[in-house]
Parts: C-alpha cells; sequence; structure tokens
C-alpha cells in the first residue's frame, strides 16, 4: 500500500475550473484508490493505494477522470509520501521566522521542467530568494507572491510544467500522510 498526494493545478482559482473536493474525492475512489482526503478548497488530496502504479501513471488517471467528469483540464502532479518528506527536508530554505505564506514549493511530474530553471537559479532576486533541488523549487517572496518578480519569471520559465503550494500547506499535506 503506498500513500500518494495528487496535486491538481489552476482549479477553483476564480469562476473558471470549479469542483468540490467532495467530487474530487469521488473521483479519486472512482480510480480504485482509499482513504481520499482533501485539504483546503484547490486540489490537494492525500490518498491510498493498494496498485502498483507510479505517480506519473496515478496522474495521467486523475487528469483523465477529471476532464471527463468536469470537463475542463487540469494538469496533475502527483507525489508519494516519501518524495513530499523529502522535498520538505530540502527546503534550504525554509526558517521559523518568514511568514509560511509567502514561501512557495513548486512540484513538478517531470524533473527537465526544474531545468528550465537554472537561468533563475543563477540570478539574483533580492529581497527573493530561489533554490533548486532535485525534485522541487523553493521560492521565497519577501515582498508577497503576488508582487514578486522571482514568481513571475518561474511561472513564465516553467509555464504550466510546475504547481505551487505555500509552505503552509506542504505542512499540512505531509502531516495528513502521517495520520
Amino acid at each position: 500500500m503506498g500513500r500518494y498526494i495528487a496535486l491538481l493545478r489552476g482549479i477553483n482559482v476564480g469562476k473558471a475550473k470549479r469542483v468540490a473536493m467532495a467530487d474530487l474525492r469521488e473521483l479519486v475512489h472512482g480510480l480504485g484508490h482509499s482513504n481520499a482526503r482533501t485539504l483546503l478548497n484547490s486540489g490537494n488530496v492525500v490518498f491510498d493505494t493498494a496498485r502498483a502504479a507510479t505517480p506519473a501513471r496515478v496522474a495521467a488517471a486523475l487528469e483523465s477522470a477529471v476532464e471527463s467528469h468536469c470537463g475542463f483540464k487540469s494538469a496533475v502532479t502527483v507525489v508519494s509520501a516519501d518524495a513530499l518528506d523529502a522535498i520538505v527536508r530540502g527546503n534550504v530554505l525554509a526558517a521559523e521566522d518568514r511568514d509560511p505564506a509567502r514561501m512557495l514549493v513548486a512540484f513538478v511530474s517531470d524533473a527537465a521542467t526544474l531545468a528550465t530553471t537554472k537561468a533563475i537559479a543563477a540570478q539574483r532576486w533580492d529581497p527573493d530568494e530561489f533554490a533548486l533541488g532535485p525534485h522541487a523549487a523553493y521560492l521565497w517572496c519577501a515582498s508577497g507572491i503576488l508582487d514578486s518578480k522571482l514568481a513571475q519569471a518561474f511561472a513564465r520559465a516553467t509555464r504550466d510544467g510546475a504547481t505551487t503550494r505555500n509552505w503552509a500547506t506542504v505542512l499540512k499535506l505531509q502531516a495528513m500522510t502521517a495520520e
């Protein structure tokens, strides 16, 4: 049995791509997974599976289910609980005195997406900071996410290849995987 986290990109932001979390849990159960729990209203699902499947295969099945049941496309990134633990441990920018709402973790389905950000990593973004890990990128947006030139450059570089969650959400997801 494996525990996974599915991160859906761009749902329930504004009026487009709306999906109720109860419906999302049912979609996950309908794909043969169990114990699906959602966090917030933004497409975070923790679930268990007895199937031998890769995160990429689980993500593809969930993307297809969302499109057929909800009528829109949403990129899905799936990580195992162990991978999430490694991503949390790898955040060199995490500090207790920082506002977790201004710290982003960028998750990718394909590590090649991170290669598109090497130019960003080579630049200084004061007062913002950027760190690149093997399976995620970390963005500290000192003045807020919406006004961050770093966050804007990262979004341009990765296009639709990454989905971000703030540090508080990532830590809550990690806690859910331990339950």
